[in-house]
């Protein structure tokens, strides 16, 4: 169920596309129904902003259903019988309904609930949980204590003094047999609090009907919290990301000060790593064996070879990196920078859709763009490819062991050839041989004595100036 609008979160963003770990609850919640059944089996009902939430999961494969008039959690279920039933396919035996607003929930205890579910050969069955301040939550109330059989979910606002200590809550997810569900969905009204058709109503029909209702005791209370506030949200990102944490270090990855650190849940990091403070690594990032990350570094969609060094301060956003290679610090490697093993991009050096060969060094203040870069190259400081021409970029090709001078810019589309040097503060505007020495400049003018002399001038010229006569350079220019 994805159609609600969240109005608590004072956001124009759909509720279930506010992101923890780096990603929208409602893909984390797709991705533990993926582990139970394909996504073709998946439907996702969508109502406010249906169209951003379409575009945000379409990757998934999953089918939609809209709900356009949102009348609460009963009405989205009777808009599903509707949808199936005009599909024309044969109906599921059961149904797994899901809230998509729970991220932390986990597939395990989604496999329990159905194990339990089938198990018991329930018409309903309930994941609960059990809070510390159940206070907002409907509660469950069981027929008998320590049994799983339920006698009714009932919303806060319509418990009895007697039932406000029942610290059992409803999760909002269930498991139903479909047939019972859909026979009783026509039986639910708006008579409560918000005027809405409640799913949980289903379990007292069922329960009147002599059908099986039963729950299960989720094992965290955090896998089955929802997000209704901003700070509900940041809850639930804290909590996925100190278990992301934990789970790296499991893995031999180690990882100072976590807390001060931010690692997406799809990132992947090999063991012997350090990750110093301040890190970020965001998106599906994936980080080999016996790296250093230092502080303040943001990586984002990035994969990194093993033996990698990141000094301080760099910013890599889609890029490569091999073997043994090095950067920064504050190097800042853009989309499709391909940075070969043992090679260096040093600090304040930009890339961009680059391919830098093995054992390659740009060490210092250089923006290579659409380049492709031998193996051994020097590429001294201040070096600029010149991409772009105001309307289209353009490609510079340099071959194996090339030594380019500092300060050098060199005009795209361009070719230097293996083993060629070029001369520091050249313009290389033609292509230049294998082992060929190219220089770009102009020629240096040397005159002798030209400070002293200058020196003299402006000295005469300001003893003129408090004398009040004129300096022979000046009565020269009165004669002319």
């Amino acid at each position: 169920m994805a159609a609600g609008k969240g109005t608590r979160l004072n956001s124009k963003r759909p509720k279930v596309l506010h992101e923890v770990g780096g990603r929208a609850l409602l893909l984390h919640v797709i991705a533990a129904a993926k582990t139970l059944v394909p996504a073709k089996e998946i439907y996702c009902i969508v109502g406010h902003g249906a169209e951003r939430v379409r575009a945000a999961v379409a990757t998934t494969g999953v089918s939609f259903v809209p709900q356009p008039d949102q009348r609460g959690t009963g009405h989205a279920m009777q808009v599903l019988k509707v949808w199936l039933e005009l599909s024309g396919a044969p109906l599921p035996k059961h149904l797994l309904v899901l809230s998509g607003d729970v991220p932390l929930i986990r597939p395990e205890t989604l496999s329990a609930l159905c194990e339990l579910h089938l198990k018991e050969r329930a018409a309903m069955s309930i994941l609960t949980a059990v809070p510390e301040n159940p206070t907002g939550y409907g509660r469950v109330l069981r027929l008998t204590a320590g049994q799983p059989e339920v006698l009714a979910i009932v919303e806060q606002k319509a418990l009895t003094p007697a039932q406000l200590a029942t610290r059992e809550i409803n999760s909002g997810i269930y498991c139903f047999e479909t047939a019972a569900l859909f026979s009783k969905l026509d039986l639910l009204c708006t008579d409560n609090a918000h005027g809405e058709l409640y799913l949980t109503d289903v379990a007292a029909l069922l329960v009147a009907d002599g059908q099986r209702v039963v729950a299960l005791q989720a094992e965290s209370v955090d896998e089955v919290l929802g997000a209704n506030t901003i700070a509900e949200v940041m809850h639930l990102d804290a909590t996925m990301r100190a278990a992301n944490a934990r789970r790296l270090m499991a893995q031999g990855v180690t990882i100072y000060r976590p807390d001060t650190c931010v690692i997406d849940a799809e990132v992947s990091i090999g063991p012997d790593t350090v990750i110093e403070p301040y890190v970020q690594l965001l998106g599906a990032t994936r980080i080999g064996s016996e790296c250093r990350i230092r502080s303040y570094s943001v990586i984002q969609h990035s994969v990194l070879g093993n033996c990698v060094i990141v000094r301080n301060g760099c910013i890599l956003d889609r890029a490569e990196v091999g073997d043994g290679a090095v950067l920064g610090p504050y190097a800042h490697l853009r989309p499709e920078s391909r940075i070969g093993e043992m090679a260096h991009v040093g600090n304040f050096c930009e890339t961009k859709k680059v391919t830098l060969g093995r054992g390659s060094k740009a060490n210092h203040l250089t923006y290579l763009g659409d380049a492709v870069i031998g193996s051994g190259v020097n590429v001294g400081a201040g070096v600029i490819t010149c991409n772009y021409d105001g309307a289209k970029k353009h490609t510079t090709t340099i071959g194996d062991g090339v030594f380019v001078g500092s300060d050098c810019t060199l005009v795209a589309p361009v070719s230097i050839g293996d083993g060629a040097y070029v001369g520091a503060g050249s313009c290389i505007t033609h292509p230049v041989p294998a082992g060929a020495l190219a220089i770009g400049r102009g020629r240096q003018v040397t005159k002798e004595g030209w400070v002293a002399a200058r020196r003299a001038a402006r000295a005469a010229a300001r003893d003129a100036d408090q004398s009040g006569t004129q300096s022979p350079a000046q009565t020269s220019e009165k004669k002319k």
